[in-house]
């Protein structure tokens, strides 16, 4: 815009009515908060880009695709932008994605962060599990000195169903039996006293159902802390590793006065506390409620939006992990 348009523009701002200020006010902000997402999907420009398609990296700019850099590849042809490929790729509504990420660091329902945002609820729910697809991916690789871990269980939800192979529960509901049952998913939870945490949804207890996923987990010097369960005796006996079980049911909280699986018992707390918010999650997107909540403790309670936002994107965000309120 010119100078003189622009001084005409802040002349006639003055002639605007309380309502029409209001709204020129939500259209500024909504431009603020698009321009700042734009300039975290780009980064600050020197990041080398590569093809989707062939994976090249002789690529040449192809004009511009909804405020992005669009690129096209001398190798294969195919155009491309920073966000093509990543979990928010064609999501519309840029300038609310920041509130929905507020939203997400909140924990609150569909509907109330489709009202937030001005957009559909069936919306909201493709954007949540499009903002969590790649927090869920992001868990320990490796885990080292004191590894605890546990099982703990979810009941199985077939919430979002047209079809149910069972009498509908609301709100969640209760299990028919009582213990564990087929109802019950069980899920894997190992945290070393770093406070790395990773879980996973597990087939069945069985030593040959924890194995192939625990003991990858563990580095050779890593000392297990577990409960009394047989299988966990199994896997460190196979992986080499020092194992420390505590007798629970005996009523045995310490070994040694620093062996116990106090940590993964509170963060499995945490964890089902907050679930209990939403009143049964569906099995299906169970791991990216479980992804949701170790985003959660990951990152500081008082980090912005855009760090949840840069998760979402699959960007890598440098963060002290601490527990979350």
């Amino acid at each position: 815009m010119k100078a003189r348009d622009f001084k005409g523009l802040l002349k006639a701002i003055g002639e605007l009515s309380l309502g029409q200020k209001q709204r020129l006010k939500e259209e500024l902000d909504g431009a603020s908060d698009e321009a700042a997402v734009l300039s975290l999907i780009e980064g600050d420009g020197r990041a080398e880009h590569h093809c989707p398609g062939c994976n090249g990296q002789q690529l040449y700019r192809w004009g511009r695709m909804k405020g992005l850099q669009r690129y096209r590849c001398r190798a294969c042809g195919k155009t491309f932008t920073a966000l093509t490929g990543t979990p928010l790729a064609r999501l519309r509504h840029r300038d609310q994605w920041l509130h929905y990420a507020h939203a997400l660091q909140e924990g609150v329902s569909i509907r109330a962060a489709a009202m937030r945002c001005g957009i559909a609820k069936n919306t909201s729910f493709k954007w949540r599990h499009r903002f969590l697809q790649q927090p869920a991916c992001e868990k320990a690789h490796v885990l080292q000195g004191i590894v605890e871990a546990d099982e703990t269980f979810f009941l199985e939800s077939f919430k979002g169903r047209r079809h149910l192979p069972r009498p509908a529960r609301h709100r969640g509901g209760n299990a028919a039996k009582r213990g564990t049952s087929a109802e019950q998913i069980p899920v894997l939870v190992v945290r070393d006293r770093y406070e790395q945490t990773a879980d996973f949804r597990l087939s069945g207890t069985a030593a040959q159902d924890i194995e192939p996923i625990l003991q990858p987990l563990l580095a050779p010097d890593a000392v297990l802390c577990t409960d009394g369960a047989a299988a966990y005796k199994i896997i460190a006996r196979h992986a080499g590793i020092a194992h420390r079980p505590v007798n629970i049911a005996g009523g045995v909280r310490v070994l040694a006065g620093v062996y116990h699986i106090q940590n993964v018992n509170a963060y499995t707390s945490r964890l089902k506390g907050w679930m209990d918010r939403f009143h049964g999650v569906a099995t299906r997107y169970l791991d990216n409620y479980l992804g949701w909540r170790r985003m959660l403790e990951c990152l500081h309670a008082d980090n912005l939006p855009l760090a949840y936002l840069a998760l979402a994107l699959g960007q890598h965000v440098h963060f002290q992990q601490q527990n979350a309120t």
